[in-house]
């Protein structure tokens, strides 16, 4: 084949892929930078005849991953990283750098990027975002203690004084965190959300470049706690010397912050400045009056997205749902009508049939005497037992991995060492089956 057709071929394979590809000679030249790599990084075009590497990433620094491979002459495989690209998105991806050798000379190095943003979105999120601004009136809660929630915040909105909101994961706090910034009576132009269980150098220096802005902005650090007490006093200050900008500080804990402070997991600094206003979102087995009118609401939603017919659970599930504590709080509520509403056809009604095999284990104590026997779970008796293999065997996974957590009293190391598995490929599993190990300790 000629030597320009096989150029063709490379070049479409390369434009064409899913992987962000870079890669770079010894000097910092830029040789291929596809189309992926650039969304990744939020270029849109460049000029390959003027447009160095270090124009894109810091080359010359010892930090940048590409120039430690150029100087190790050594591989760097499955690096993550997160970031915010040029156009202000948060990305994360994974990639592996290469050094590239011609007769043994080094003379350049690739990168291949697999962009896992959405992956990791999904895993933090504590509730789905419904496609529009997130303001009071979509919060679907009726409960006496919920409705005090709305008000303080509306008064917070008010005020626009830092709001320091606590509450276990999943409550729906962002919801109410957004909720005060659509309500504020001076509009902020922008509300930036910082998941403080990232990077935390990344974060900073976001922040910093973000305070410093004329604009107005509603920041909210979720689970500050996870930052290290450095980290909490330099945001602390960078917040104290812009106080003129109108920006508005919302930071959420997991649990009581005078605790948190005994544990020297949160500065006494960043307290002082939330101490004026707290609200305390408190967790779903603490109002369970506001499960059906969230269930309700999300069966509209989906009847309005995807046209389906489903209108409401049978008698014997809702009993089954109000009584159980819901560890996980509305985001387990919400995973779990995500995987029955997945494998709906024409049903209207969710019936105990439905329920995925793994919920069955946690609430076998509560299910009809026929349904108790955990280990009928997986066995399929005829065709309506049937369900899409991929959702079928996380199904199985789940409840393999709940059983391992259960007889090893929720040690997770101890799991994971049973299960032939690391550590963190167990605890990776767990966020996304919403399996708490606390539950099982003795």
């Amino acid at each position: 084949m000629e030597k320009q057709k096989l150029l063709h071929i490379y070049q479409y394979i390369i434009e064409q892929g899913d992987t962000g590809i870079r890669v770079v000679d010894v000097e910092g030249n830029l040789i291929i930078y596809n189309q992926k790599m650039r969304e990744l990084e939020g270029i849109d075009t460049i000029d390959f005849e003027n447009y160095r590497a270090h124009e894109i990433i810091d080359f010359e620094n010892e930090q940048s991953e590409i120039y430690h491979v150029l100087q190790s002459e050594k591989p760097l495989i499955n690096h993550k990283k997160t970031f915010w690209n040029k156009k202000n998105q948060e990305v994360t991806y994974i990639s592996n750098i290469y050094p590239l050798h011609e007769q043994q000379e080094l003379i350049g190095a690739v990168e291949f990027a697999r962009d896992i943003t959405q992956l990791e979105f999904m895993m933090y999120r504590p509730l789905r975002r419904y496609g529009a601004p997130l303001t009071f009136d979509i919060i679907t809660a009726v409960s006496a203690v919920m409705k005090d929630v709305i008000q303080k915040a509306k008064i917070v909105a008010l005020s626009k004084m830092p709001v320091l909101l606590i509450g276990e994961s999943g409550t729906g706090i962002d919801m109410i965190a957004e909720g005060i910034h659509h309500d504020l009576q001076q509009l902020n132009q922008a509300f930036v959300t910082m998941i403080c269980r990232r990077d935390e150098e990344t974060i900073l220096k976001q922040f910093e470049k973000y305070i410093a802005k004329e604009e107005q902005i509603t920041f909210f650090a979720e689970r500050i706690e996870y930052l290290s007490i450095e980290a909490q006093e330099k945001i602390v200050s960078l917040f104290e010397q812009h106080p003129h900008h109108g920006h508005m500080m919302i930071a959420s804990v997991g649990k009581d912050p005078i605790d948190l402070i005994q544990e020297q997991a949160l500065s006494k600094n960043l307290y002082r400045l939330f101490s004026s206003i707290t609200i305390y979102i408190p967790p779903l087995r603490e109002r369970k009056e506001d499960i059906m009118p969230f269930i309700n609401d999300y069966f509209q939603r989906h009847r309005d997205q995807y046209g389906s017919s489903i209108e409401a659970l049978s008698p014997e599930v809702t009993e089954l749902f109000l009584n159980y504590d819901w560890p996980g709080n509305l985001k387990e509520l919400e995973v779990l009508l995500d995987e029955m509403t997945n494998i709906i056809t024409t049903e209207t009604v969710i019936d105990v049939n439905l329920l995925p095999p793994h919920f069955k284990w946690k609430i076998q104590n509560s299910l009809p005497t026929e349904e108790q026997n955990s280990s009928e779970l997986f066995i399929i008796e005829n065709s309506n037992d049937l369900r899409p293999l991929d959702h079928y065997m996380k199904e199985v996974e789940a409840y393999y991995i709940t059983k391992a957590l259960e007889m090893h009293d929720g040690n997770i190391s101890k799991t994971a060492e049973a299960l032939g598995i690391r550590r963190q490929s167990l605890q990776y599993r767990m966020k996304n089956f919403q399996i708490d190990a606390k539950q099982f300790v003795k």
